[in-house]
């Protein structure tokens, strides 16, 4: 094994001399410590600052009497056609996983220099098998994996399991998109969780149905705080 990590690691070194990596957004040349974005790009990118409020903010104020959450996060502002939406796109429906695992660091390392990193347990919002299957990756798995490395906190993909295959949120008003999350998620082993602090993991909260059904779901559960953190918040 050590071996083949040995070629492996030969081999992305020759290719990066010929062929230098560079940042998705900007185009120019990443240095060493860059994965996929580069510094500069990402200093540029709308910041919300939520975690600086993480009670009083976008994100918990939209749940207020929807479901009980104890902080919420979100690196940055999102709008349609702008750079936060090609970034994520580009992690969802073409596959970046680097990309998605870098957001997830950066996402991460916000919320542990504020402080907090409380938490029992990482979960991602899962896809439905069927759909995991299609797109050969749950974007959500990604950022959290990425958010692990930071935050020391182990990521759990077993124990929350959507039980029903919904269709695309994203030409969904408001109200569609919460009759198509209603009741989608199961907890499969309650006990597991029971007394943990939860940090939920999404890829991006526009009305905040699906964050809300999931939300819900793990409420149920003795004892359980449940945090919310995703790369970006749509701006309302």
């Amino acid at each position: 094994m050590h071996f083949i990590k040995r070629v492996n690691d030969v081999v992305s070194a020759v290719g990066d001399l010929f062929f230098p990596p560079v940042c998705i957004s900007c185009g120019t040349h990443l240095f060493k410590n860059e994965i996929e974005i580069c510094q500069m790009c990402i200093r540029r990118l709308p910041r919300t600052h939520f975690e600086k409020r993480p009670h009083d903010n976008q994100i918990s104020i939209m749940m207020w009497g929807r479901c009980r959450i104890n902080q919420a996060y979100a690196l940055f502002f999102y709008k349609k056609g702008e750079r936060v939406q090609r970034l994520l796109h580009e992690v969802k429906y073409r596959g970046n996983i680097k990309l998605g695992e870098e957001l997830g660091r950066q996402l991460a390392k916000t919320i542990v220099r504020n402080g907090d990193n409380s938490y029992d347990e990482i979960i991602p919002i899962p896809l439905h098998p069927k759909k995991k299957i299609k797109r050969g990756f749950n974007q959500a798995e990604v950022i959290a994996n990425g958010m692990a490395e930071i935050m020391k906190v182990p990521v759990n993909v077993s124990d929350v399991v959507r039980n029903t295959y919904t269709s695309s949120q994203t030409r969904k008003g408001r109200f569609e998109r919460w009759q198509n999350v209603e009741s989608i998620f199961r907890v499969k082993s309650p006990e597991n969780l029971a007394g943990k602090h939860i940090l939920l993991i999404d890829d991006v909260v526009t009305t905040g149905s699906t964050l809300e059904a999931c939300v819900n779901q793990l409420s149920t559960i003795d004892n359980v705080k449940v945090s919310v953190a995703t790369i970006a918040c749509a701006v309302l």
